[in-house]
């Protein structure tokens, strides 16, 4: 179909040229007559694609799951509690106290650094950025051994810690950000 238009548009196109150098009329309108068929043929392949769209929509409403909030209608306008977020989680299973998880993990995981209290004040009270991997529940400084060739997310470290994540215990970041705070203090 959207051959057929371009085929119309361009003969129309040569048309107009030729009416504008013979100084013929006809030439021009027949240029405006297939314009008007290449929009015709745009618009009414746009109905048919919207048709054909509806008519799938119950198809695959029918295949969800039914538990599913349903999505607004046309026209309206998505709440902001009705919009999908990318939230960073640490892995299940993996949030505790220091004292749970002193040793690095099966899954590769790092371990968590048993913090100072004194050091995890210092932290918190500083905008610094730590990087965190996705499903892994540990933030680390960037140069932090574990970390490698794997893809990492910047946060500040107290967001960092408002999401559950802990602190790697291979690159102590907790320990070494407040001696780095200290000694510029």
């Amino acid at each position: 179909m959207l051959f057929i238009v371009l085929v119309l548009v361009l003969a129309a196109l040569g048309l107009l040229v030729a009416a504008l150098i013979t100084a013929n009329s006809l030439w021009a309108w027949i240029s405006i007559g297939l314009s008007v068929v290449a929009g015709l043929l745009l618009l009414f392949d746009l109905l048919r694609r919207r048709k054909k769209r509806a008519a799938e929509a119950p198809a695959e409403e029918a295949a969800e799951d039914p538990a599913e909030e349903d999505e607004p209608a046309e026209g309206e306008e998505k709440k902001p509690e009705d919009v999908e977020q990318t939230v960073l989680m640490p892995a299940a299973g993996e949030l505790g106290d220091a004292e749970d998880t002193p040793e690095p993990q099966q899954n590769g995981d790092p371990g968590e650094e048993k913090s100072d209290p004194a050091d995890v004040a210092v932290v918190s009270e500083l905008e610094i950025e730590v990087v965190v991997v996705d499903e892994y529940p540990r933030y680390h400084v960037t140069s932090c051994e574990w970390l490698e060739t794997r893809d990492t997310i910047p946060l500040g470290i107290g967001e960092a810690r408002q999401l559950g994540f802990t602190p790697c215990a291979l690159c102590t970041p907790d320990a070494e950000i407040a001696g780095k705070h200290r000694e510029k203090a």
